[in-house]
């Protein structure tokens, strides 16, 4: 999508959607608490598949997904996104239920810092010096975090890691948002379906042993997953990326909200300080990109 894409109030509402939907899951995902995460992730992938094939059925069909089912390189470059991506839902859904949502709301604001790294270490891309800064401040925020609560922060690192190359390999693919989601989820659907019928089989599986609230929510996995993405496709073609890029610290914000003022998660001094940091970093990357549209747009009249 080009910066000059068309300012549209439904594309930006359904934007913004998506990311506050984005933002409340822990308040979905802690009612599965007790649940092995690795099965809750299996039944994500598998509902999502069937929620998107329905969609894409209603919409222009599987021919996409079937070729890119028969290339050898778009197969390779999505088992990596898809491994990206299940291993960031499965490091988020513990981190959820383990009581990590503030630090995992974290690894979501570095996520934007992360990009900027990749870009200028694997696509070469060149950094104005503002962007330096803002990374040298979150490493420093890691860093604060490291020696003030005494341990490595590896959920938000995490985090921040497997989106930021799932990104990356989305960058490359050729596939639209759905299609490859739908792709990469068939790829490792064989797993995630092994996995939830022997959890069945051994008689430790949440289906058929867990009361019906939890099962609905189970079930529900699917279109609750698929549903945002849509909702982000929809609206990422009709707004400027600078209105899309300040949108998305909606989602770890309110996620933030969620772990203190929800769940009452710790947040001393220390974390506090070491997020003054990563945020002074986000703070400065956010203007640095402002700067730098202002500066494109205003190329053309003065050139």
């Amino acid at each position: 999508m080009s910066t000059g894409a068309p300012r549209s109030p439904r594309g930006a509402l359904a934007a913004a959607a998506a990311f506050l939907i984005w933002g409340v899951f822990p308040l979905y995902w802690k009612q599965m608490e007790g649940l092995d995460s690795l099965e809750l992730i299996s039944h994500r992938l598998v509902w999502s598949l069937v929620f998107l094939a329905a969609v894409l059925a209603l919409r222009h069909g599987f021919g996409p997904v079937a070729a890119a089912l028969r290339s050898r390189r778009i197969l390779a470059q999505s088992a990596v996104s898809g491994g990206a991506l299940s291993l960031n839902w499965l490091t988020y859904v513990w981190a959820v239920n383990h009581g990590y949502i503030i630090e995992s709301s974290l690894g979501y604001f570095l996520v934007p810092l992360v990009n900027v790294a990749i870009g200028a270490l694997v696509m070469h891309e060149r950094l104005r010096p503002l962007s330096w800064v803002a990374i040298v401040c979150a490493a420093a925020g890691v860093a604060l975090l490291v020696f003030g609560v005494g341990r490595l922060p590896w959920i938000a690192l995490a985090l921040a890691a497997t989106w930021g190359l799932y990104g990356l390999m989305r960058k490359r693919s050729s596939l639209g948002a759905l299609d490859g989601l739908a792709v990469e989820t068939a790829i490792y659907l064989p797993l995630a379906a092994g996995y939830l019928v022997w959890r069945e089989h051994a008689g430790v599986g949440a289906l058929g042993h867990a009361d019906l609230k939890t099962a609905a929510l189970i079930l529900s996995a699917g279109w609750i997953t698929a549903l945002p993405l849509v909702l982000f496709a929809y609206g990422a073609r009709r707004i400027r990326m600078m209105t899309l890029g300040l949108l998305q610290y909606v989602t770890p914000s309110v996620q933030f909200l969620c772990g203190l003022l929800v769940y009452s998660e710790p947040f001393d001094a220390p974390r506090l300080r070491a997020c003054c940091l990563i945020w002074m970093g986000l703070a400065l990357y956010t203007a640095d990109s402002f700067l730098e549209q202002r500066g494109r747009f205003r190329a053309p009249a003065g050139s």
